[in-house]
C-alpha cells in the first residue's frame, strides 16, 4: 500500500519539516519578551535563539550520518521526540538557563529535511522525485513565516508558544510512526558518526558566540573575552586536524573549500546571517519604536513568510530558465535593498511592510536555488556531502546572527543593525555572481572530462 501511495508519506513529512523549521523563527518576536519576563539583558535573551540553532547546525552533520547507519525514519523520529521534550522543557522554564537547555533539545529537529529527502529518495518514482524534493524544500519557508505568526497568535505568551510546539511535535512524531516506511536495506557497516567532531564544532561555535555576544558588557580586551576567542581559534584548530584524519568526518573539510562549492558556501552562510538579522531586528523595532504587539509584529512579517514560501514553490521553473547561482545573486541583491530600506527608514509600518515583502522575495529566490547552486559543479559521489555542508553553513550563519545582532541592539544600534544585514547580503550576492561568471568558464568549477 506504501508503494502504491509515496505522496502519503511525503505529505507527513513535510508537515515534520515545517514543525521543526516552525520552531527556529517562532522565537524571534519574542525575544523581547524573553527580555523582560526573564529580566535579562537582550544579549542573553538572544542566546534561546542562538542555542537552537547552535545545536541544529551540529545535529545536521550528525543525525544525517546516524540516518545513512541505522535508517532515517528512526532517527527522524528521535528527532521529533526530543523535539517535544525540549519544547515541554522551555514551557515550564521559569530561567534563562533552563530555557536554553530546552531549546538546545528543539534544535535537534533541523536536521528533519535532508532525513526526509532521504527517505522521498528511497521510496518516490524517480520521475515524481523533482515534486517531491521541491515540496519538502518548501516547508522551510512554510516553517520560518508560520514560526513567526504562531508567536504572535498565542498572545505574547511564551510558554503558550512551546506547549503548543509540544503538541506540534506530538502529532508530527505520530504521524511519522503511522504512515513513513523505509525500504529494508543492509546496515552500513563502515565509518561510524563523527561525535569528537560534534563536540568541537559545539566548542569552537559557543566559545566564539559568547565572546561576541557579552564582549561589550565584558570588555573586548577583558582576558574573559580575549581567553573565549582564544580557545574559539585553539578549538577550531583542533577540530580541522581532527576531521582530516577521520574516516567519516562530521564536515568534510575539503568540501567547505571546493572550487565548485565555495561560492555557495559563502552565499549560503552570509544570506542566512541576513534573514535572521533582519527578522530579529525588524521584530525588535516594531515591539519597541513602534510599540506593537507581538501579534503584530507576525503582521508585519507575514510578507516574508508568505512570499518565502510563494517564492519557493515558483523557483523549480525559474531554475530550468536561469542558472542557480544567478538567482541565489539575484535574491541577495533583494535582501540587500530591503536591509537598506530599513537601515535608512523603519520609523513607518509602511517601511516595515515594504521591505518585509521585498525581503520574503529575496530569500525565497535565494534559498531555493542555493541547493541546486551547491551540488551542480560537484562529482556525483559527493552530492549529499556538499548539500550537507551547504545547509550547516546557513545554520552557521543564522547562528551568527542571533548573537551578533542581540550585540548590536544591545547598544542602540538598530540603524548599524540593518546595515550588517545589508553588507552581508550584498557579498552573497557577490559570491552568487561570481560563481555563476566562473561556471561558464570550462574547467574552472570541475574538472573537465579527459
Amino acid at each position: 500500500m506504501y508503494r502504491k501511495s509515496p505522496w502519503i508519506a511525503i505529505g507527513v513529512l513535510a508537515y515534520a519539516v515545517a514543525v521543526g523549521t516552525l520552531q527556529m523563527t517562532a522565537v524571534v518576536p519574542m525575544l523581547p519578551v524573553l527580555q523582560h519576563d526573564l529580566q535579562v539583558p537582550l544579549t542573553s535573551a538572544s542566546w534561546v535563539l542562538t542555542s537552537a540553532l547552535l545545536s541544529g547546525a551540529v545535529a545536521i552533520p550528525l543525525l544525517s550520518r546516524l540516518g545513512d547507519l541505522y535508517g532515517r525514519r528512526p532517527v527522524a523520529l528521535c528527532a521529533l521526540a526530543l523535539l517535544v521534550a525540549g519544547s515541554l522543557v522551555a514551557a515550564m522554564a521559569t530561567t534563562l538557563p533552563l530555557l536554553v537547555i530546552g531549546r538546545v533539545l528543539q534544535g535537534v529537529a533541523a536536521p528533519l529535511l535532508p532525513l526526509a529527502m532521504g527517505i522521498a529518495r528511497e521510496t518516490v518514482p524517480r520521475e515524481q522525485l523533482p515534486t517531491a524534493i521541491g515540496v519538502l524544500s518548501a516547508m522551510m519557508g512554510v516553517g520560518s513565516g508560520g514560526g513567526m505568526i504562531l508567536a504572535g497568535l498565542v498572545g505574547g505568551t511564551y510558554q503558550g508558544l512551546f506547549w503548543i510546539l509540544a503538541g506540534l511535535g506530538a502529532a508530527g512524531f505520530a504521524l511519522v510512526a503511522a504512515f513513513v516506511r523505509e525500504p529494508r536495506r543492509d546496515r552500513v557497516s563502515d565509518g561510524r558518526p563523527d561525535l569528537a567532531g560534534a563536540v568541537l564544532v559545539a566548542g569552537w561555535l559557543v566559545c566564539l558566540l559568547l565572546a561576541i555576544s557579552k564582549g561589550a558588557t565584558w570588555g573586548w580586551a577583558s582576558p574573559l573575552t580575549l581567553g573565549l576567542l582564544a580557545g574559539a581559534v585553539v578549538v577550531a584548530w583542533v577540530w580541522v586536524l581532527t576531521a582530516r584524519r577521520t574516516a567519516s568526518p562530521l564536515i568534510e573539510i575539503p568540501m567547505l573549500l571546493h572550487r565548485g562549492t565555495i561560492g555557495a558556501t559563502a552565499a549560503s552562510m552570509l544570506l542566512g546571517f541576513a534573514l535572521f538579522t533582519s527578522i530579529t531586528t525588524i521584530s525588535s523595532v516594531a515591539q519597541g519604536a513602534l510599540g506593537g504587539s507581538v501579534l503584530q509584529v507576525g503582521l508585519y512579517l507575514l510578507p516574508t513568510a508568505v512570499l518565502m514560501l510563494a517564492v519557493s514553490l515558483l523557483a523549480g521553473p525559474l531554475m530550468r530558465r536561469f542558472p542557480a547561482a544567478s538567482l541565489v545573486g539575484t535574491g541577495s541583491l533583494l535582501v540587500a535593498a530591503a536591509a537598506l530600506w530599513l537601515a535608512a527608514s523603519h520609523d513607518a509600518p509602511s517601511d516595515l511592510y515594504g521591505a518585509a515583502t521585498i525581503l520574503g522575495v529575496g530569500v525565497g529566490l535565494g534559498y531555493a536555488a542555493l541547493g541546486t547552486m551547491a551540488v551542480e559543479h560537484v562529482e556525483p559521489a559527493k552530492t549529499a556531502a556538499a548539500g550537507g555542508v551547504n545547509a550547516l553553513v546557513r545554520v552557521v550563519g543564522s547562528s551568527l546572527a542571533g548573537t551578533i545582532t542581540g550585540a548590536l541592539l544591545a547598544g542602540g544600534g538598530t540603524g548599524w543593525s540593518f546595515g550588517v544585514a545589508a553588507i552581508a547580503a550584498l557579498v552573497s550576492a557577490f559570491f552568487g555572481f561570481i560563481h555563476h561568471v566562473l561556471a561558464r568558464v570550462p574547467g574552472v568549477l570541475i574538472k573537465e572530462p579527459a
